[in-house]
Order: structure tokens, then sequence, then C-alpha cells
């Protein structure tokens, strides 16, 4: 069981890390072309076709990049398609959560105080919210086709809160900010998948057979690619937000996650006039830490904690059911609770470091593995053994996960 525990901690670490480098460079391509796109010159001679041109260096090279508002007048060769980047940012974060929230569903997923759920329901839940996420948002998109688009975000804006709302009322406040942000993301790969890449398509296969592309297609592709813009930054904060209970254990997290909406739209909104040589919106600054300064106070509210005797976790009771229970709770106890407190009483500490709290007999069983690893494999807790726990004690845990777990 050792060897089974050790390896799905680094499962997850190289599906994260895995899932971090795709998303760089899926954002990191989103970015560069939203950029190129608004800083095109369209007022020189251009080729026939073209609407707009740049000249660029990077690398001790120029590059003289040309942008076709509908497509050029030949199938070019060796056209290059991006979009593995969009689909494995998914996929990767897709098989994190399985393994983190949904085969840990009694762990990160479920809150008894919140909702009382079953492994299954809470996934069934979480994979349905995210089919929903698209359904409602691609809905809108045709509704509000030949609307404002402002009139847009505003309708999608309003769905996010909805759905903040929604989640931190089923999940816990962890899995709730984490789900704030895998349905956005869903949202974004679908773009991708389901409209950008087709509508791309389509374009191509009119090329190939000499007709002349309905110039929508791209429209539509661009609108969506747009959208993905703005929502890039407040998922990557959702996507932090399971390190910083100060985000997610707020009574106000699901306003907190809805304000991290619009930060997003401000600072995307700087940056977008300045690559379209608008001017430069310093306003959108001021906007940005207001909101930010809102989202601090906000989050300096009364953190929301089970009462303090909750009941255990279903699946959890094997751990307290061990002939060596109660002295690896005296161990715990003694070396970790003081910082893993509702109220911590380490100095400097005001909250719980990541949220773990080990002041009860359930709280310990609900965090057993985090503790076998930390403490008993790796070592890693306390931080620089500042509570001096000794060898013995660390064997002590081993010794207790792996007769709970049949290791």
């Amino acid at each position: 069981m050792y060897d089974l525990a050790a390896f799905g901690a680094w499962m997850e670490f190289a599906v994260r890390w895995l899932h971090v480098i795709t998303a760089i460079a899926w954002i990191g391509s989103s970015f560069y072309f939203i950029a190129l796109d608004l800083g095109l010159h369209r007022d020189r001679n251009l080729a026939t076709g073209a609407d707009g041109e740049e000249w660029q260096v990077h690398g001790g090279g120029f590059y003289h990049i040309q942008k076709y508002l509908v497509a050029p007048s030949n199938m070019p060769d060796g056209l290059v398609w991006f979009k593995w980047e969009s689909y494995a940012t998914w996929l990767s974060g897709f098989a994190l959560m399985v393994l983190v929230y949904y085969l840990g569903a009694e762990f990160y997923l479920i809150d008894p105080s919140v909702m009382e759920l079953s492994g299954w329901q809470a996934i069934a839940i979480s994979v349905a919210s995210l089919a929903f996420g698209w359904v409602v948002y691609n809905t809108l998109c045709k509704v509000f086709v030949e609307a404002n688009q402002t009139v847009l975000m505003v309708a999608l804006f309003g769905v996010l809160v909805a759905m903040s709302y929604f989640y931190v009322s089923v999940f816990s406040g962890r899995a709730a900010l984490l789900h704030l942000g895998a349905f956005t993301a869903t949202i974004m790969s679908a773009n991708v998948f389901m409209i950008i890449i087709p509508n791309q398509k389509i374009v191509v296969a009119d090329l190939i057979a000499g007709n002349r592309p309905d110039p929508q297609y791209g429209k539509i592709a661009k609108q969506r690619s747009t959208h993905n813009n703005y929502l890039t930054l407040p998922v990557i904060f959702l996507m932090l937000s399971n390190h910083y209970p100060l985000a997610f254990s707020s009574e106000y997290n699901w306003i907190i996650a809805s304000l991290v909406f619009l930060m997003g739209v401000t600072i995307r909104h700087w940056f977008n006039t300045q690559h379209a040589r608008k001017g430069s919106p310093t306003w959108t600054w001021l906007a940005t830490t207001i909101l930010f300064i809102l989202i601090v106070w906000l989050s300096t509210a009364p953190l929301h904690h089970a009462e303090e005797d909750a009941a255990f976790v279903p699946g959890t009771e094997r751990f307290a059911a061990t002939d060596n229970f109660e002295d690896v709770q005296d161990v715990v106890m003694g070396r970790c609770s003081m910082c893993h407190a509702r109220e911590p009483v380490w100095d400097g500490l005001h909250w719980a470091p990541k949220g773990v709290v080990l002041e009860t007999g359930a709280d310990i069983a609900r965090h057993a593995r985090d503790i076998y690893l930390q403490s008993g494999v790796a070592q890693g807790m306390p931080p620089a053994n500042m509570t001096w726990m000794e060898e013995e004690e660390r064997a002590l845990i081993v010794a207790w996960y792996r007769q709970a777990t049949g290791g």
C-alpha cells in the first residue's frame, strides 16, 4: 500500500505538470494571436485579399506576417493548426480532477456540512455541470449573435455568478472554486473543438474545392477566440485558488469568484487596447485594484468550517478503528494542530495551511493520506520539523495508515 499511495501522489504530480505545460502552450499562443490581430497595420499596400500585416523581430530574426480576413486565394502548403494545446490542456485537467477530486471525493469534493452526497452523486453533479456550461454558453452565443457583444458578455457573467453560488452550495469550498474554473475552461476548450476548428475546416474545404469561403465562419471563430481571451486569467486564478484557503474558505467565496471574472476583464481590456493602439486606459488598473481590495476584504470574513464534533466522512471511519489510532491522534495533536487548527495558535498564522484542520478524530481520519505521505513517508511536515516530530512517531503514522488500508 505504501507503493500504491506514493505512486498515486506521483501520478497527481505528473498530470499536474503536464496540465501546466499544456496550459502555458495554449495561453501563450492564444495571447499572441489576439495581440497580433489587434496590432495589425491595415493602412498599407497589401497583397490581394490581405486584411493587415505586421513586422516583428524575435530571436535575432525578422518576421513578416500577413492576415487574410477570409482566406487566401489558394490553399497554402504546410498549414499549421493551433488546436492540440487546447485539447491537451482540457484532457490533462480533467484527468487531474479525476485523480484528486473523483477518486478522493470523500476528502476533497464532498463537505457534509454543505450537502450530504455520496461519491457517485457528487461526481455525477460535477460532470453534468461541465456539460451544462457548454450548452448554456453556446445557446447564449446563438441567441445574441446579432446583438451588441457587451450584452452577451453581461449574460455570460450572470451565468458565472449563478454557477459560483451553485457550486459553493453543493461542494466543499476548495472544490467549488476549482469546479468554476473547470466549468469555464470547458467552455473555452469546447469553443476550440466545437466551433473554431470546425469553422476553419469548412474554410479549408472551400479553398480546396475552389470556392470562396463564407466570411461568417471566420467572424464566429474570432468571436469565440475573443471570449477565450477574456476568460483565461480568471481560470488561472481559480485553478490556483485550491492552495489558498483565504479564497475558498470564506463565507463569501462565491462573491470572490465572481469578482475575479471582472478583474480578468479589466486586465485584458488594458492589454487588448494597448495592442490595438487605441490608447492606454489606465482606469482599468484602478478598477482592478479596487476589485482586488474588495476580494481581500471579503476573504477576511469568518472562515466556514464544519462543527467541531462533525461526524466522520463516510469511508474514513476505518482510520479511527485501528488499535493505535489514539496514539496517532496524540502525535498529530501535539505536533500539528497548533498550525492546523480552526484558530491557529502559531505566531503569524491566521488560518490553517491549505485549509487542512487537524483538531478532531474526524479531521485526522479525513486527511489520513496526506498525514501519511507528508509526515510519515516524505517527512516534509512539520516544516523543518519545527515541532520536533520523532522518528518513532513518524513510524507510528506509517504503521497506522498501512493497517487501516491493509497495506
